[in-house]
């Protein structure tokens, strides 16, 4: 495989965001015509399904007419900008995705139909977001998986002479999830790049009894070391080259109910997920959104420059997020530390492309 080449393999750089149709919050789908893709390299489209009965990959019925133009509908206005289909996800069903990857037969039929539909439809690269391999058998069937696509996506170029899919996985913000570690070296050896998944470290339904930065790029305290650049250094640690590895962050924050109004930094007391017409169930709130709540409530809101992350509170509601002093921070970030580059969750949470154009400008400058 090619390095240089990228129809053969990883490209040079990746400025990426996923599109996720379904949303964060109560809003309609955001049309895929108002992507900015001159903002970037490659772009990954939320979700395709698993078919836990026949283990084959499928698009619902509710999304096929927008995954079938995605494509074409992106390069528009950026005839360079490649396209993923991304399966899975965190609402993915991980029992579906364990037992295919158990057998070899079901691996099989699942790599053959995500082929077959990401060529149909168009895409140019697939990305596995199994979200998350949940114990060693797990994590080694992974592997497998991995290795085996691989295999795939290389004998279909042959056969075809048609450009080999870009091949990616989202992973946890660790190479190690709860106490199991990553095939590293598998997916070393077999995937273009990973997607560090550098966020939802705290959620107000994960944490709900205090404050926490949700992507915060270093530890807010001493007791706690959930971060980004953490999660990034264990990867390296355990063996993914940084030009293998591309640095992700939210456009969606996350919402906290305060106990009391005048504790509202970090670790303050809290009791789950805010209760806001603009907040979903999980406590997610789209970066647009957080910006009208700054605006209508008269919000106080504060850049954190030793954790990388901003936050707002107003009338014991208090917000996490990032802003565009926390994403051009967090770019800087991955093009000092030389890797491959930076993906974003999700474009349509950032509707005036703000933040999309921070993070452009971050790795330019």
């Amino acid at each position: 495989m090619a390095d240089t080449n990228e129809e053969m393999g990883a490209p040079s750089v990746v400025k990426a965001s996923y599109w996720y149709p379904d949303g964060e919050d109560k809003d309609p789908a955001t049309s895929a015509q108002t992507i900015p893709s001159a903002l970037f390299t490659h772009l990954f489209c939320a979700f395709a399904d698993l078919d836990a009965d026949t283990n084959k990959a499928f698009i619902s019925e509710v999304h096929a007419q927008r995954f079938a133009t995605f494509t074409e509908t992106v390069k528009i206005r950026n005839d360079q900008v490649k396209t993923l289909l991304s399966i899975g996800g965190r609402l993915g069903n991980n029992s579906a995705f364990a037992s295919m990857a158990s057998k070899q037969q079901s691996r099989k039929k699942f790599i053959d139909s995500w082929i077959s539909i990401a060529r149909s439809n168009g895409f140019n690269g697939l990305d596995l977001a199994w979200e998350y391999p949940n114990n060693e058998t797990e994590m080694t069937d992974f592997g497998a998986l991995v290795g085996e696509l691989r295999y795939a996506v290389d004998a279909e170029h042959r056969r075809t002479s048609k450009p080999t899919l870009l091949l990616t996985a989202a992973v946890y913000y660790s190479s190690v999830y709860k106490t199991f570690t990553y095939p590293v070296k598998v997916m070393k050896d077999n995937l273009d790049w990973v997607n560090i998944i550098a966020y939802e470290l705290y959620t107000p339904l994960s944490y709900p009894h205090f404050t926490a930065p949700p992507a915060g790029l270093h530890a807010f305290s001493l007791d706690e070391d959930r971060s980004g650049d953490s999660g990034f250094r264990k990867w390296v640690e355990d063996g993914l080259p940084k030009n293998k590895a591309v640095f992700g962050f939210p456009y969606v924050g996350y919402a906290w109910t305060l106990q009391n109004d005048m504790d509202n930094g970090y670790h303050a007391a809290a009791s789950g997920v805010a209760k806001h017409e603009d907040v979903s169930e999980d406590g997610s709130i789209n970066y647009d959104k957080i910006q009208k709540f700054i605006t209508d409530e008269k919000a106080a809101h504060k850049y954190d420059s030793p954790v990388v992350g901003n936050h707002c509170f107003a009338n014991k509601i208090w917000i996490a997020y990032d802003d565009t002093e926390s994403v051009t921070a967090k770019v800087t970030y991955a093009k000092q530390n030389v890797l491959l580059g930076y993906f974003a969750w999700n474009v349509g949470a950032d509707v005036n492309t703000v933040l999309s154009t921070a993070a452009w400008k971050a790795w330019s400058g």
